[in-house]
Formats: structure tokens, sequence, C-alpha cells
């Protein structure tokens, strides 16, 4: 059986097992009812058989256990916005904002995309940062913890997301155009910190102006790819920031990276917090591509008893996995059935195998008839949170029934 048709055998096994009467997405009542067995068994039986289908479906999934993330946990809106966008959700509600830069590049090589916040209790940091020396701010070190990422997933890119703010009274006497620019640097940290001195390799630089609030990202793969592929020391990360006019009236006005020590009145702390996004591919199916939100084809005459495709709603709420699954809140995988008589018709989308069963069928009904099968499955993206509570946007394969024949 393919993986998407148990996964969907799982999911409405599982419905069923469970025997909730208040949903009606995946089995109506009636099928409840004629579900041969199921009624003899005892509810610990029932719970027992479910947690089985449960461990099945997370393996497919590539978990350990079930998720349940912790009251802390959050969801960034950079990996929320990037689901919306490659699903399509975002041009069918109109929502896309303009400012959003589709991965493209990094994305066509992945099937999978993490996010890490920093490990903010395990840097020294003190309530005066920025620390000064020599007349100017030593960098800030930033630590991620990425010993979740399943050894069979190979990263490709990564990228660490930072947003800076503006100076709030912008320096209104320009000498010239080094007043208004900042020089953002990126380095790996390549032994650990001794007496406050960091030995880093560059990574990334970017200039920018200090009249804008906005996140900027930089590709910290190399650093990334020895951490994880060379399983070289991760000894964090370090940013620092450098006013370009170096004259006394310019010190300490530099554009400011968010951090938790440093937070304004008003600002949302856990959404403004640095980011360390991976893409990676663990070698199952194909890579994430945009695509554009599907529209139900139409169906067929409702009297038609022949093999083709009906809706089939699977709410992720129904087997109680809506705390970790963070979009979609369910999806349309839809399922096939129907007769394949005798002749087969070309609609039937028949093989010429199932032509000739059906042909023999017709004289031998020892020989079954074709059986109504999906011919076309495609995939879907999922948002969740891992055991770990940490964000990942997945591409499953063979999820949807798009098409149905005879075979």
């Amino acid at each position: 059986m393919i993986p998407g048709n148990r996964m969907l055998m799982v999911i409405l096994l599982c419905q069923v097992l469970l025997g909730e009467s208040n949903h009606a997405s995946l089995i109506p009542e009636e099928g409840k009812k004629k579900a041969p067995g199921l009624q003899s068994r005892t509810a610990g039986q029932s719970h027992e058989l479910l947690r089985d289908f449960e461990a099945t479906l997370l393996h497919m999934f590539g978990l350990q256990r079930r998720p349940r993330p912790s009251r802390l946990a959050t969801v960034p809106r950079y990996l929320l916005d990037l689901y919306r966008l490659q699903s399509g959700e975002a041009e069918e509600a109109g929502a896309h904002d303009t400012t959003f830069e589709y991965p493209e590049r990094s994305a066509s090589r992945a099937n999978t995309v993490r996010g890490f916040h920093h490990e903010e209790h395990m840097e020294p940091v003190h309530p005066g940062e920025p620390q000064m020396k020599n007349g100017e701010a030593i960098p800030l070190r930033f630590l991620f913890n990425l010993s979740n990422i399943p050894e069979d997933e190979l990263l490709s890119s990564a990228e660490l997301r930072l947003f800076r703010q503006q100076i709030d009274e912008a320096i209104t006497e320009s000498e010239g155009d080094k007043d208004g620019l900042h020089r953002i640097n990126v380095y790996e940290v390549l032994k650990p910190p001794r007496a406050g001195q960091l030995i880093t390799r560059l990574l990334d630089t970017r200039l920018v102006r200090h009249n804008a609030s906005r996140w900027e990202s930089f590709d910290v793969s190399p650093a990334v790819l020895r951490w994880t592929q060379e399983r070289l020391p991760n000894h964090g990360l370090a940013v620092e920031v450098q006013h370009l006019n170096k004259t006394p009236r310019h010190q300490g006005r530099h554009v400011r990276i968010s951090r938790s020590l440093h937070q304004e009145p008003g600002e949302d702390w856990e959404q403004l917090r640095p980011l360390l996004v991976t893409f990676g591919h663990d070698g199952k199916g194909h890579p994430l591509t945009r695509r554009a939100k599907r529209s139900p084809k139409q169906r067929g005459r409702k009297r038609n008893r022949n093999c083709r495709r009906h809706a089939l709603y699977v709410d992720f709420s129904d087997v109680g996995w809506n705390d970790w699954i963070v979009a979609p809140p369910g999806y349309q995988a839809y399922y096939c059935h129907g007769e394949c008589p005798f002749p087969l018709a070309d609609h039937l989308n028949s093989t010429n195998h199932a032509i000739v069963q059906t042909l023999v069928n017709s004289v031998n009904t020892n020989i079954p008839k074709a059986c109504c099968v999906p011919t076309e499955l495609s995939a879907i993206s999922m948002l969740y949170l891992d055991e770990h509570d940490k964000v990942v946007l997945k591409n499953y394969q063979e999820m949807v029934v798009e098409g149905c024949g005879c075979r």
C-alpha cells in the first residue's frame, strides 16, 4: 500500500476507534455502526490499537513520539508566512505581504524547513550590553541548538534572520552618505570565548541605513554545514554592528539588534528574536514548490456509480492533533470509489491490463473486476511543532487524490 493511502487509512481507523459522535467529517454515523468487529472491542483494546496506529502515523511523519508543545512554544511569523505563500493560501486570502521575499533558491532544493530560536539561557549577557571596547561595540554571541536535526536530513543552506530597529532620533545634521550607514557583520565563533574575546570567521556582511526597522537575512550555510555534516563543535554565531562614521557624536548611535534585555515597551519579543532557518532534504519526495491554491474540481452526477473521486476531509482535531499541527487545520484528501463496468470507457482512465481483466471477468466471474484506485496523488505542506518545540515546515508526498481510474 502506498504511503499516502496508509496515512489516510490510519486516520480513518483512529476516528472509528475513538467513536466520537460530534464529528462527522471523516466517517458518517451509519458507517461507524456498520464497521465489523469494532463494537465487540473493549475500551482498553480500542485505545491500545489507536496508540499503535498513532505510532505508525508518527513514524511516517518522521517523529519519534507525539509532540506535546509547551505553553512557551512560539511559531515564528516567517515560517507561517512561508507556509501560506508556499501552499497558495496567501494568494487565496489576498493577504500576501509584498515585503516578504520567498527564498526561491533555498526552498527549491529542500522539502523540510526548520526554525531555531537562540538559546538565550546559555548566553552570558549583561544588562549593560552592548559593551564597548576601544570605542567599538563587542559582538553579541548567539547559540543555536541544532542537535535534533535528523541524521538522514541533508542540509543545503541556512540563514540567520535578525530584526534591526532604526535609531529613535534620526541624525538630522548629515555630513555625507556615511552618516546613516551601518555595517552588520555575522561571524562563526570558532573557539569557546575567553575573557570576553571571540575567535571568529566572517560569514556574511551587509550595509544598512538607520532610518528603517526591518528583518535582515544573512547566509550562515558554511558554519551550519560544518556543525551538522562535519560534526565540528558549535560555538555559536556572533553579530557585530558598526557605524561607518566613527566621529564622537555618532558613538553608540547604531541600529539595534533585537534582544530580550533591550526590549521596548509593547515590543513582541517572541516574534522579533533572532531566528536560524535551515533548509534540508531527507531524500523522500519532491522539494517545496510554490503552488496556487487547489480549486475544487467539478463533481460528477450523483447518480453516476462509475469510478470517480469523492470528497474526504481530514480534520486533525478529530484525532486530537490540532495542538501541535499549526497548519493546515485539515485538508481535502479525497478517495476513489465506484464501479469499473464492462466495457471500460476511456474516461475511467484504465490500463490495458485492467481492460483485459474486465473482459475476462465478463465471461468468468471467478476473475475479479478491475478496482477503482487513485491514479494520481499530490503532496501537501504541513507546519507543525516537533517533539522539541521546534517549528518544522515539511512537504509530505501522496497525500491528496488528484485522479481515479480502474486498475
